[in-house]
């Protein structure tokens, strides 16, 4: 940085500039107007505007290589901000950001996305819907408006959403086998003990559709409904899950993704708590042949 003088009929004016190299020309952009020559000698008490304006200079230099130089934001309170211009943003996702990358989910994406046939972006899709759904949960159109107001806006449309929740559905296995490995770069997983329960949601709907059957609802409301088998580790973290039929017994889903876990997980040896409903004789077998090292203890609901 440097001083420049800019000399008029009516006054002499000192400015901050800087030189700049851009688009292969050399040019200088104007850093802090300092005032004109008259007005510093006001303030300055009769020293020289001149002589001080190159020691404030050099300071600013000497702190801005030190990486402690301050910075000046002018703001005009005049002005109006212009109609239909977004200037206010959310940040709040991007510590959620953080834990996405690490656990490795743009490259599950990349893999998912070189199987499949499809031009949209589907760790963006998969990104930006994760955050929202922590966030501010909504349906897909209104956490497409969620994403708008993000640092990052998306580059995908609605339609692009609807596509890619059949992808993400179709390798969920993949998705949950993948983040569990990944996972254990970052903790350690506690995997010698494992929680499952079985849970169901209704849909405000009267007639039946694929997964969507009537069945035993927790909230005891008349909708068809989908039931939901949930692993989760020693520490409480989710392992792993399976969708299920709402007119499915939650007794049968156990086995499925215990052999899920021991194929897809490589997991060999675990203790799985369960509650007596789910302790049934079959999966009390299942789970004492010596082809497979894992043993089933039952508590009773409390």
């Amino acid at each position: 940085m440097r001083l420049k003088i800019t000399e008029s009929k009516n006054a002499k004016s000192l400015y901050i500039i800087r030189s700049t190299y851009e688009n292969g020309k050399h040019s200088s952009k104007i850093v802090e107007k300092l005032g004109t020559y008259d007005d510093l000698l006001e303030k300055l008490n009769g020293q020289d505007p001149i002589a001080w304006a190159k020691t404030y200079i050099a300071d600013l230099n000497e702190k801005e290589k030190a990486g402690k130089r301050n910075v000046t934001v002018a703001f005009s309170p005049a002005k109006c901000i212009e109609k239909n211009q977004q200037v206010l943003f959310n940040g709040g996702y991007l510590f959620l950001q953080a834990i996405y990358y690490a656990l490795g989910l743009d490259s599950i994406s990349k893999a998912i996305s070189k199987k499949h046939k499809f031009a949209f972006d589907l760790n963006s899709i998969l990104s930006n819907l994760l955050y929202a759904r922590i966030l501010f949960p909504a349906s897909k159109l209104a956490t497409m408006q969620i994403t708008k107001k993000f640092l990052e806006p998306p580059s995908f449309e609605i339609q692009h959403i609807y596509r890619a929740l059949g992808i993400i559905s179709e390798e969920s296995d993949f998705i949950q086998s993948k983040l569990y490995k990944n996972s254990r770069r970052i903790i350690n997983r506690n995997t010698n003990i494992l929680y499952y329960d079985c849970t169901n949601y209704f849909f405000e709907i009267e007639q039946e559709s694929g997964l969507k059957q009537y069945g035993m609802s927790k909230e005891h409301r008349p909708n068809p409904i989908v039931q939901m088998g949930l692993f989760m580790d020693g520490d409480g973290i989710p392992l792993a899950f399976n969708i299920y039929k709402g007119n499915t017994n939650e007794q049968v889903t156990l086995t499925p993704l215990e052999q899920k876990l021991l194929k897809d997980f490589e997991l060999s040896k675990l203790v799985v708590c369960t509650d007596a409903g789910l302790a049934s004789t079959a999966n009390r077998k299942f789970n004492d042949k010596k082809t497979e090292p894992l043993l089933l203890l039952s508590r009773s609901k409390s």
